[in-house]
Formats: structure tokens, C-alpha cells, sequence
């Protein structure tokens, strides 16, 4: 597979506590630079950087990142925030004590609550799969695919672990049509990231990629 191939389907990410405006505008200026599908930032940053790449490449941010543990009034208030200062794409965290008791019905209904919010404004739902059981990853697959949005991705890449190619195989074969895959977290070659895509994601989620290019 070409690299370009590889880097349109690119969350290209900075989310460290640590980062800065000068940070974040190199990333957006190696998105704009290498056609990514999109720069991965902090809530913080997307009011900046929204204006300073215009529509040059997508903004995407994270929302109950990383435990996931916010209220869903919470998460509705971040993502409306989100929006309203440019997001293109929205990455949320599921709540996943909800998934360990079992309450699927309040994951699901709280990942409605922000699809609302979100519209025709692309979601993706971090169903953080290092935490999971396989049977809790087989019932988020369909939890995700009845909430109406549009992709389920792996990991927050703040956990224990992060993508794996059991669990992108396990997704793709689980999920509705209509989902799409993100692996994200932990993914550090070429090699690794074809390997992703050819198992069923459409998106990937890292910083090192375009490193490696360079």
C-alpha cells in the first residue's frame, strides 16, 4: 500500500497533557502538509487551530477523554462546545463502568445523547478495548452500530494498552455495515498500520506515522 494511501486515512494525534500552541500547530501544519484525514487535539486547541488551517484539513477532538467517566450532561456540553468552535470530528469515550455492571442501555443511550448533539458532524466511540472482555466488546460492537454513530475505535492510547489486530478483526466482523473501524494507540510502523487497514479499519489514530515519512 502507497504511504499516501495510508496517511489519508490518518487522525494525525497530539493529546499529551504537556502540549502546547507551538505543538499543535506543527501537527497541523504536517496534516495540512501530508493530506492526513484529520489533526487529533485537545478540546482546547480547536478554536486556534480551527482558524488556523481553515478547511485545509479536519479538525477532530476528543470528548470524556480518557476515562470516559463524565456524566453524559457533561459529555453533551463538551461536544456542543466542540462544535461550536469548528470541530469537524468528534472522538468520545464511553463510560466504562456502565459496560463492567452491564447497563448497556445507558451506554447506549448517553452515545445517542451525543450523536444528537453531533448530527451529520462525524463521531467515533472509544469503547477502550484493553479494559474489555471479548463477550463486552462483542455487545459494544452492536451497542455502537444501534447508537447511529459513525465509527467505534479501539483505545484512547492513555490505557494499559492499545490496538490490537485481534480486536480490529473482532470489531470489523461485529459491527454493523454502516460502522467504521479506528484502531488507535500504540501503532508505530508502516507495516503495523497497513496491517490495521487491511483487516477492516478505515481510520488510524497515532502521532508516529508521519515521523516515519520524514
Amino acid at each position: 500500500m502507497e504511504k499516501q494511501e495510508i496517511l489519508k486515512r490518518l487522525d494525525h494525534t497530539l493529546l499529551k497533557q504537556t502540549a502546547t500552541w507551538e505543538q499543535i500547530r506543527h501537527i497541523c501544519d504536517e496534516g495540512m502538509a501530508y493530506h492526513t484525514a484529520s489533526v487529533c487535539i485537545p478540546p482546547c486547541f480547536v478554536k486556534q487551530a480551527k482558524e488556523y488551517v481553515g478547511d485545509s484539513v479536519a479538525v477532530c477532538t476528543v470528548i470524556g477523554f480518557p476515562n470516559g467517566n463524565t456524566t453524559t450532561a457533561v459529555k453533551v456540553f463538551e461536544t456542543e462546545d466542540a462544535l461550536r468552535n469548528g470541530a469537524d470530528e468528534i472522538d468520545m469515550v464511553i463510560n466504562i463502568g456502565d459496560v463492567k455492571a452491564g447497563d448497556y442501555e445507558k451506554v447506549l443511550k448517553e452515545i445517542k445523547a451525543v450523536k444528537a448533539v453531533c448530527g451529520e458532524t462525524i463521531l467515533k466511540v472509544i469503547i477502550e478495548t484493553c479494559l474489555l472482555t471479548e463477550e463486552e466488546k462483542i455487545k459494544m460492537c452492536e451497542v455502537v452500530t444501534e447508537s447511529g454513530a459513525d465509527f467505534i475505535k479501539t483505545s484512547t492510547g492513555f490505557s494499559v494498552a492499545g490496538a490490537t489486530f485481534a480486536d480490529v478483526k473482532l470489531m470489523r466482523e461485529h459491527v454493523g455495515a454502516q460502522v467504521k473501524v479506528k484502531a488507535a494507540g500504540g501503532i508505530s510502523t508502516m507495516e503495523d498500520a497497513e496491517k490495521f487497514l487491511s483487516l477492516g479499519a478505515e481510520r488510524l489514530g497515532t502521532s508516529r506515522l508521519i515521523a516515519l515519512c520524514r
